[in-house]
């Protein structure tokens, strides 16, 4: 039986992803900052799938712990998921550089801490699978969330680099760019329906791109036209736009 890691297991998204892989028969490890919040969804995963289901304590921001808590899991995962982020308040990063430093370092100096340790792990074992949850929001620069895209447009580059140094080892990584979602995160927000996926539906498209050894994945995919179109505005009317 194989095993998935997922980091930012408390996240909306991350228990709908936690769901769709114990149903495909893998056990299951819950790491968040807080594991004793992940206790009911690891007892109903177990419940629920007959399999496997543990909780860890991870900080994405603990960047000096990343290697010891990596260290400490029996068996090493065969899968990945990085989920953790942060949206963060763009008009407050603007002024004040704390919270422009936490939206950088938990949607990206975060992740390539922990990431750079697995992949050395996997490169060594000839074997794994590493999914990163990027953003839409790293395609292309708005005046709205800036800060936020640039730091997963940073992850979204970091992936890429991994998956052309990893494929030579039998280790594939798999982007993922989910649009808006209706999450925790999110609530609040005047989210347009046709194109808000709901965490179930992410969930779904990590395990298809998985199953798949799809190298990027658009979430929901009509995505993958909306941010085609909003690239290729040129620069002289996208800047005047309200984005």
């Amino acid at each position: 039986m194989k095993d998935v890691l997922i980091l930012g297991a408390a996240s909306d998204i991350a228990k709908a992803v936690a769901h769709q892989y114990a149903a495909d028969g893998y056990n299951v490890v819950l790491a968040a900052r807080n594991a004793a919040r992940l206790a009911e969804t690891a007892t109903d995963i177990k419940i629920r799938y007959q399999v496997e289901a543990t909780t860890a304590e991870f900080d994405a921001l603990d960047f000096a712990g990343h290697a010891a808590f990596y260290d400490a899991l029996t068996p090493k995962p065969d899968v990945v998921v990085v989920v953790f982020g942060y949206l963060g308040d763009q008009d407050k990063a603007q002024v004040d550089f704390t919270e422009t430093q936490r939206i950088i370092d938990t949607n990206y100096t975060g992740a390539v801490s922990i990431l750079n340790i697995v992949a050395n792990d996997m490169e060594r074992r000839r074997a794994g699978t590493i999914i990163g949850v990027s953003s839409v929001a790293g395609d292309r620069g708005r005046g709205s969330n800036y800060i936020y895209g640039s730091a997963k447009a940073a992850l979204t580059a970091y992936l890429s680099g991994l998956r052309n140094r990893l494929a030579k080892s039998n280790v594939h990584v798999v982007t993922v760019k989910p649009g808006f979602v209706r999450t925790k995160m999110t609530e609040g927000l005047p989210l347009p329906g046709p194109v808000t996926a709901k965490p179930e539906q992410v969930a779904k498209d990590v395990l298809k791109a998985d199953h798949k050894k799809l190298n990027q994945i658009y979430s929901l995919w009509m995505w993958r036209y909306l941010m085609m179109i909003i690239r290729n505005i040129p620069e002289p009317i996208f800047k005047k736009m309200k984005l």
